[in-house]
């Protein structure tokens, strides 16, 4: 970076912060502050910074720009934001400091030099195509501009990443900054300021890259999280203070009371405090993400019978390490710990079927067998095609292998039309019940609604060979496209957010026929089995008693005395 002639003691940005903050009207940079201001400074060229809400992560970096065109006024600096209104935001009050500060008077923009909302020059910068400063919206055109400083202020955010599908191009947008950045400048950077918004995040994505970064939580973590959850990102500053003491206490005392954090965490709620102001994606994710593939009991299902009881156990020993898992990092299939009862005839089986809505989508099927509260699921996936003879039929033969009572079909724009036309090829092959189902509630609600109390009290049992073929079908779609149409995937991806899944058919056939049990969901297995096993005592006891006495005892007569 080339020095400009400043004051020896402005060099160091610090000292330049506080001089901002006076003429602010605020107080003197807090200790946390001055730590982002030195790591601003001296910091890596690829970086990424993770502030809690309210540090003034976005403040402090307007002044850190102000101070590096006061160095260096021939720098061309890039600010990119996820929306144009947030980036003009930032440029703006960077020109304001330029305008207000004495320190900064000599750079006001001459006459003749471009000074507008999207961008300004220096006084002393040179004749260029590149503005001094620039502010562009992640969807604006990046590409044609010049920069020796990009910052990336809260590019991601839950509008533009709360799909797969939306994660993929911001990532790809963003790439484009290494075609801005000056290749002849060995001290160009590229600086994130940001919060992660799940566990696939943009932020992980670019330490896989070379970019450094430095997380500052509101409080103190241990230092087990540290290690665990933060991979030792958290800045020096703050794991030295870290003591018996302090966790769980405020970094910033003197702006956030313990008191004011405790009532924004009942204002945010805890996925929402650890996400904006612990900077923690896997607390996020728990939250956000629910339907848990830890919470699943994984193993054979048969078309006739199942145990009484499956008790599940979260243990190392009770992992399936062979099968595919499209799910998160961390997410594990398990075995029941064990079983209980006697194998016995299931109580009801259904096949769930969602009709695919457009050209892209599947037919999604799910079997669904129920036995004392627990559901079992020996066959879910998707077929291509809607109303082809093909998918019909197969769709039959599905039933009869599985035995099924029952098929429910989720009504769509064909009113009723898909019914009408798999009636014959099912009293063909396998005859039974048919009926049409609506839903009015918002899709991806009543998908969660309905499977996360049966998968998270470990009562939905899925056949291994669910999994596999669930993997194995998606490989006929394209590279870029084939993960949304697994099942496994859509579980472990689906959130509160309309829209949040691309392709939702497998998931949608699974949620409805496990909502045709709900009702009777509430019935306790053990107690099911202690009944049964009182019946079949009676049973016996009125078999022995006849076997032991013959015929009906006769009425007792007295001896008289």
């Amino acid at each position: 970076m080339k020095k400009h002639q400043v004051p020896t003691e402005l060099l160091d940005f610090r000292n330049f912060l506080f001089i901002c903050w006076e003429h602010l009207g605020l107080p003197e940079p807090t200790e946390v502050q001055y730590d982002v201001a030195q790591f601003l400074q001296h910091g890596p060229k690829r970086e990424v910074i993770q502030g809690f809400r309210g540090l003034g992560k976005s403040w402090l970096t307007s002044a850190f720009v102000d101070w590096s065109l006061l160095l260096d006024p021939t720098m061309n600096i890039l600010v990119i934001s996820a929306s144009k209104d947030r980036a003009d935001a930032f440029t703006n009050f960077t020109l304001r400091l330029i305008k207000e500060m004495p320190e900064l008077l000599h750079l006001i923009p001459q006459s003749h030099q471009r000074q507008s909302a999207i961008g300004f020059d220096v006084a002393l910068a040179p004749p260029a195509h590149a503005t001094s400063v620039k502010s562009l919206g992640i969807n604006s055109q990046i590409t044609g501009s010049r920069a020796d400083i990009i910052i990336f202020d809260d590019v991601e955010v839950p509008s533009n990443s709360m799909t797969q599908g939306m994660r993929d191009k911001l990532e790809k947008q963003v790439t484009e900054a290494e075609a801005v950045i000056k290749p002849d400048n060995p001290d160009a950077r590229i600086i994130y300021l940001g919060t992660p918004q799940s566990e696939d995040t943009l932020y992980t994505k670019l330490k896989r890259k070379g970019y450094v970064t430095r997380v500052w939580p509101v409080l103190y973590p241990s230092l087990n999280d540290v290690d665990k959850i933060y991979n030792n990102e958290i800045s020096p500053f703050i794991t030295e203070r870290v003591t018996k003491e302090s966790i769980g206490h405020s970094t910033e005392p003197t702006r956030f009371t313990d008191l004011d954090l405790e009532e924004r965490k009942l204002s945010y709620g805890r996925g929402g405090f650890a996400l904006q102001f612990m900077l923690n994606p896997q607390l996020s994710d728990a939250d956000r993400y629910p339907l848990k593939l830890n919470d699943l009991i994984i193993t054979n299902v048969d078309t006739d019978v199942a145990p009484e009881r499956i008790i599940y156990r979260s243990d190392p020993q009770n992992q399936w390490k062979e099968l595919p898992n499209m799910g998160f990092n961390g997410d594990r299939f398990h075995r029941p710990d064990k079983t209980d009862g006697d194998l016995i005839p299931y109580t009801g089986s259904l096949l769930a079927i969602d009709p695919a809505g457009r050209g892209s989508d599947e037919t999604g099927y799910a079997v669904v067998k129920m036995l004392n509260g627990y559901l079992h699921v020996p066959e879910c996936g998707g077929l291509k095609g809607g109303y082809e003879q093909g998918t019909l039929q197969e769709i039959a033969n599905i039933a009869k292998r599985n035995k099924v009572n029952a098929i429910q079909i989720e009504a769509n724009f064909g009113d009723g039309m898909f019914v009408e036309l798999l009636k014959p090829i099912l009293n063909l092959t396998h005859p039974c019940a048919i009926e049409e189902v609506r839903h009015s509630k918002q899709k991806e609600k009543r998908v969660i609604d309905t499977l996360e109390p049966v998968i998270a009290t470990h009562k939905l049992i899925i056949d291994p060979n669910v999994i596999e073929q669930d993997f194995k079908s998606i490989q006929a779609y394209p590279t870029e496209k084939r993960t949304s149409y697994s099942l496994v995937f859509q579980m472990s991806r689906i959130t509160l957010d309309r829209g949040s899944l691309v392709h939702d058919d497998r998931l949608e056939a699974l949620a409805i026929g496990v909502n045709y049990f709900t009702e009777h969901m509430a019935q306790d297995a053990e107690k099911r089995m202690e009944s049964r096993r009182n019946k079949i005592r009676d049973k016996e006891l009125r078999a022995f008693m006849k076997n032991a006495i013959g015929r009906k005892q006769r009425a007792k007569s007295w001896i008289k005395i």
